[in-house]
This record gives C-alpha cells, structure tokens and sequence, in this order.
C-alpha cells in the first residue's frame, strides 16, 4: 500500500470517507482515523496497528451536535464536562447508541468521545461529516507518535493517508472520564487533570490499578508508551549512568550521556518524552534515566506514562 502525505484536511477527509485509514494530529498525539460507524474499516485500523481487540477506541467529534450519534444519553457530569473542556484534550466515556459497531467499543455497551480542539484536526474532521475512530496512530505497544514522521515510522505502507501537521502541542493522550458510572471515574490521567475535573465534578474519583476486564478505555490494560531501551525512573539526588545510556529531566544529572534532553518545565517534559523514546530507539541507545517529577497535575499524567514504559 502506498500511504499518501497531505497537508489538505479535505483531500484527507475524502480518502477516510472511501473507507481508508487517515492519520491526523491532535493537541495530544496523532490518532489513526476511520469512519466509526464502518465496520470493515474500524477493522482495519486493529490490523494496521496491530492492535488487541479487546482495547476500546475514541470516537473523535467536530461538533456537539454530534453526540446524539454515540451516546445513548448524556448525564449531568457528563455535561458538565462536556461544558467545561470540549473543545480540548478530554474524553467522556458514555453509554453507546446501538449504531456504533462492537467492534469500536472492543465489546462494550460504552464508548469514549472527544472533540479535540486542534485547528487542522477540526477542519480534517468537519471534512469527514461523520464522528471518526481514532486510537493513537503508531504500533501498538509503541510511544504514540507527536510528529507525522513518527506516524510514518510505524504506519508507512501500512495505512491509506498522512495528514500532515506540527508536533503536537502537549504530547500526551486525553483525560478519559468514565461518566457512565454511578461516579464519574479517571480512567486515565493526561493534561486536564484531576484537580481541574474535581473543580467542576468534587466526587470524580481516581481508577485503581485492580481493573475490570474488560477495560473501558485504551491505556489501561495492555502494554503501552514503551520504547525498545530499558526505562529507568530516577531522582535528582540520584547517581545513574553507563555506556549507551540516555536522560530526559528537568534537572541537569552528573553524568555523562550519549543523549540528554533538560526540559524547562514538567509541561516540556511531558510534550518530549515519546519523541525522546523514539530518538534513542533510532540511536539504539540501551538504558534512559527519566527523572522522577511531583505526582501532580500534568505531572501525574506524566508519571503514570513513565511508570508504565518502565515496566518490562
């Protein structure tokens, strides 16, 4: 397959109306997009990403109008949340409506809705006139891609179409809340954090990492974020290093590296971190040290992505 590279949201739009596969960038990563309520091409972005079935995607929405399209209904927390952060990097995962196929749900009667607030993701998705499955749009297993470049590292002859834009501005998935529970629930942390969702929702509670199966959002139950390098999590008091080693912090180390990144904030860090997995896999660079930073808001997200890509 010969994967088109365009900066025309309109041409990209068309090839996903004939059932293709487009990726697209967000403000959060680069999703992978098809028609959510064709069957055949939902079922193709699990073979192109390789993917588990039982990992649930996003539905991706350009207007509110087209809420009634997904979910059954939308309760007060669920609207509340709606009013408070869409357009933006937040998902509300809601009771579906029986139009949209099993197969994007990964089985489930519920299905995670975003409306992302990125220009040329707004325009690519008016274009499509149709609410658009969307998981992260690398191989599975991989870091999610920030650039198109990184799209095409994994995708190149795998998918119809690249819609290409910058790097993505915060670098890290949406916030998925569970609104279909009797609390509204995190199922996932990312740049709207829970300080900000408890400030509209006070009782939005935190998920426990003992998850039912199966589980309501992507990110939660399968491996995730990992570069090919061994992740080590240090702090900066701490003494690391060694040959073929990276570090990405905000805090210079005492060591020596064969690449380092020193991020000016924990927002930077959180927008470099993939693209860094991604350079050290090209420079096949053995070990990164990531250091350690305080588990709150952006940093929280930021924790559970390294706590994760450090698992082996």
């Amino acid at each position: 397959m010969d994967t088109i590279l365009t900066r025309s949201a309109a041409e990209a739009a068309q090839i996903l109306k004939r059932g293709g596969l487009v990726a697209f960038p967000t403000e959060t990563v680069y999703g992978l997009g098809a028609n959510i309520f064709d069957e055949k091409a939902v079922s193709k972005i699990f073979s192109a990403k390789r993917r588990p079935a039982d990992n649930p995607m996003i539905a991706h929405i350009f207007d509110r109008s087209q809420l009634p399209l997904l979910a059954k209904e939308i309760s007060r927390d669920a609207g509340r949340l709606v009013e408070a952060f869409f357009p933006g990097p937040l998902t509300i995962v809601c009771r579906k409506t029986e139009r949209v196929p099993m197969n994007a749900t990964a089985g489930l009667e519920t299905i995670g809705i975003r409306m992302p607030s990125h220009d040329l993701a707004r325009e690519f998705l008016k274009n499509c006139e149709t609410p658009v499955a969307a998981p992260s749009a690398n191989l599975s297993g991989r870091p999610s891609p920030t650039t198109w470049r990184a799209v095409a590292e994994d995708l190149q002859g795998r998918i119809d179409c690249i819609l290409q834009g910058d790097a993505t501005e915060i670098g890290l998935e949406s916030t998925v809340v569970d609104c279909a529970s009797t609390v509204p629930t995190i199922l996932r942390l990312g740049s709207v954090t829970f300080e900000q969702i408890r400030e509209v929702i006070p009782e939005t509670e935190v998920v426990s990492e003992v998850l039912k199966d199966p589980a309501k959002s992507p990110g939660l139950k399968h491996k995730h974020y990992a570069p090919s390098a061994a992740v080590k999590l240090v702090s900066a008091n701490e003494n690391f290093g060694g040959e073929n080693a990276a570090f990405i912090g905000i805090t210079e180390p005492a060591g020596t590296f064969v690449l380092k990144r020193i991020c000016d904030t924990t927002q930077d860090y959180s927008r470099e971190i993939f693209e860094f997995f991604r350079e050290c896999d090209r420079q096949k660079i053995k070990t990164i040290y990531c250091e350690t930073v305080e588990n709150t808001g952006i940093g929280a997200a930021l924790m559970d992505r390294l706590t994760r890509a450090a698992k082996r």
